[in-house]
């Protein structure tokens, strides 16, 4: 069975935050950092991963990314940054 991540990235260069789903975390953690040429996490290098959750299927995964990406879930975020 595949399994889904929800994972949230952080610049501290920048101060800027990014959320996303995947079914391989080292391999999409590692195009956002080295391998990608183009989209928006390549203007803000270095990440690092500040948070992941996993799911057993895809759409949950989607609802929970979607989920961090409103205001309460943009609160979420900003309490994780704010308690590294």
């Amino acid at each position: 069975m595949e399994e889904f991540v929800v994972y949230i990235l952080f610049s501290k260069k920048y101060n800027k935050n990014y959320t996303g789903y995947t079914t391989n975390l080292i391999e999409r953690f590692k195009s956002h950092n080295l391998l990608a040429t183009k989209g928006y996490t390549l203007k803000f290098r270095p990440w690092e991963v500040i948070h992941v959750e996993f799911f057993n299927s895809k759409s949950e995964a989607m609802k929970r990314e979607k989920y961090l990406k409103t205001g309460i879930g943009r609160e979420f975020i900003q309490n994780l940054i704010q308690n590294q």
